[in-house]
């Protein structure tokens, strides 16, 4: 399992770092992570951006993924489905909270629901398919 520190250190300088993507907690099966809403994820009328949105879960529902599988295992993602609920107003923070739904040998499926911190309102719900592929870099996070 990788600690939130392994995996925020290994996604700083990466899209995730640049949106200001933050993990909170990772456990088997079940990972969290804050982003803000601020000119890196918003729309141009001052809105969460869906797209910002579905990296958000995409990322949760990976690492999730890859810090479940076998040491010379990684993923891929295969499919996404999202619902925008509500809106998050640039000066908010999310947090999506992702669940494992279905751990096979070569898929695994993910819930990741994305809501606004201050008052828990369900902005997204998503759903995440990623193919478990070899891992070309298996000593990405050994210790």
């Amino acid at each position: 399992m990788l600690s939130t520190e392994q995996m925020n250190a290994h996604t700083r300088n990466t899209l995730v770092g640049h949106l200001g993507i933050d993990f909170t907690v990772s456990e088997d099966g079940y990972v969290e992570a804050t982003m803000p809403v601020d000119e890196r994820t918003i729309q141009s009328y001052g809105y969460l951006h869906g797209g910002a949105t579905i990296a958000l879960a995409e990322t949760v529902a990976g690492v999730g993924t890859f810090s479940i599988a076998l040491p010379d295992k990684s993923c891929v993602g295969m499919q996404i489905s999202a619902s925008h609920i509500s809106s998050a107003r640039t000066g908010e923070t999310v947090v999506a909270k992702g669940q494992i739904i279905h751990r096979g040998k070569s898929t695994h499926v993910w819930d990741v629901n994305v809501y606004a911190v201050d008052d828990n309102r369900l902005i997204s719900t998503i759903r995440v398919t990623n193919a478990i592929v070899k891992n070309r870099n298996p000593s990405i996070f050994a210790e």
